[in-house]
């Protein structure tokens, strides 16, 4: 992750955000994510804690955010302890914050080296009742490998049984949900280095290439730009359209096949997610134009439906809905089918199977739970899409939209979508 500097108001109004949520007498502790082991003496690159961030701004490793607003001592309201620079660490590893660095990325006046962390703890929890703890409650997430997080959890737990604790994810994820023009800014840019890939991908494209190409033409895009894949990218030609997470990236592209590209690029730690499906040798055959052409209604129908009040579930069943009309208008289910569908059962899982909807920032698929209602200021995606095993192809599109007081905000709106932009894209 490349660093991208922010505005440290960004954090400030961020912490304020939260401590005003906060009980009296309470404190919040929040840990960066460790460095994974690979192999051998290997390890993977640091990747930080999205709520860390969210509220300091800071990348770096084993730093720790604590946050007391009645603290008796006003100076230890907030406090952000970091590793300590040495001439070894420097040497080995590059530079490390300095307290005033620190600051100024964070907005933190109080920056204290870990080997502090201790006593000072200490001494804030005995003025304090309630703690507030951080975990990865995604509602899809799995940890096998215990966290930092945890691990921090058991410790404090076992020397302060006798204090009352709570959920953060509880206070914090409905923050993070409604995004503020920093983060959309910084989304907005995420989005336009994705334009950059795509443009440059679909002049690249033709019958021969091998999708590990492709994905290297992405790379080199956003790479040159400090960016990054927010995720591990789909490259799927032909039949692997329709495998929603392939990611072998290794077929060669074939003459009328159509290739789906889901990829985003991620920017100063926030992301994107855009899906194209493309023809590989510039020119959509006819069929591969109707079903084209009916996600891409499903589409602006959806992006339509992005108003508050909703929630991802609502945009989900809506969404199959208008697909099972335009999957019998394409002759892929009759209205026989349709009408003796049960919720348990649906006729249209069969040609569109997963959500349509999903909030994203920090993460691509953000912080958030399922029964929140969709307010101004979420940045969701929108994904229809029809996969048709038995023609041996899928389409989806998708974007990345803002929701606003007004309406819906498509923050990819610049990137070609219709069938005709993409061919005189790709033929240019």
């Amino acid at each position: 992750m490349k660093n991208i500097p922010f505005p440290s108001a960004l954090f400030q109004q961020n912490r304020e955000r939260l401590t005003k949520k906060l009980p009296p007498r309470s404190i919040s502790i929040l840990n960066s994510n460790d460095i994974m082991p690979t192999n051998a003496d290997g390890s993977m690159g640091h990747i930080q804690n999205a709520d860390l961030f969210y509220l300091s701004g800071i990348h770096q490793e084993e730093s720790i955010l604590v946050l007391a607003p009645d603290a008796v001592d006003p100076t230890q309201r907030e406090i952000l302890f970091l590793r300590e620079p040495n001439e070894l660490l420097t040497i080995w590893e590059g530079y490390k914050l300095t307290k005033e660095q620190a600051t100024d990325a964070s907005g933190i006046k109080n920056v204290k080296w870990l080997h502090e962390f201790p006593a000072i703890f200490r001494m804030l929890m005995c003025e304090m009742d309630h703690v507030f703890l951080n975990t990865n409650e995604h509602q899809r997430s799995s940890s096998p490998v215990q966290t930092r997080d945890a691990r921090f959890i058991q410790e404090c737990q076992r020397e302060y049984p006798l204090h009352h604790y709570s959920r953060l994810s509880k206070l914090l994820y409905p923050l993070r949900a409604v995004k503020s023009s920093f983060e959309v800014d910084a989304i907005r840019a995420a989005c336009d280095l994705t334009r950059k890939g795509v443009e440059r991908v679909c002049r690249f494209v033709q019958p021969g290439v091998n999708e590990a190409e492709v994905e290297a033409e992405f790379a080199h895009e956003f790479i040159r730009h400090k960016g990054q894949f927010a995720y591990s990218p789909i490259i799927a030609s032909g039949i692997n359209n329709c495998i929603l997470h392939y990611n072998s990236n290794d077929l060669n592209c074939k003459d009328g096949d159509l290739l789906l590209l889901d990829v985003g690029a991620g920017l100063g730690n926030y992301a994107s997610d855009l899906t194209r499906t493309i023809p590989v040798n510039g020119r959509y055959s006819q069929r591969q134009r109707q079903v084209y052409d009916a996600v891409l209604r499903i589409f602006r129908a959806q992006v339509a439906a992005l108003v508050p009040g909703k929630t991802t579930k609502d945009l989900r069943s809506e969404c199959e809905q208008i697909t099972a009309k335009e999957c019998v208008d394409l002759g892929l289910l009759t209205m026989d089918q349709v009408k003796q569908s049960t919720p348990d059962n649906l006729a249209v899982k069969k040609y569109f199977m997963h959500g349509v909807s999903h909030p994203i920032g920090l993460d691509v698929h953000d912080a958030t739970y399922n029964h929140l209602k969709i307010e101004p200021g979420w940045v969701l995606t929108v994904e229809p899409g029809i996969y048709i095993q038995e023609e041996g192809f899928g389409v989806r599109l998708e974007n990345t939209v803002l929701v606003t007081e007004n309406g819906q905000l498509d923050l990819m709106a610049d990137i070609p979508i219709e069938a005709e932009e993409i061919e005189s894209l790709m033929n240019s």
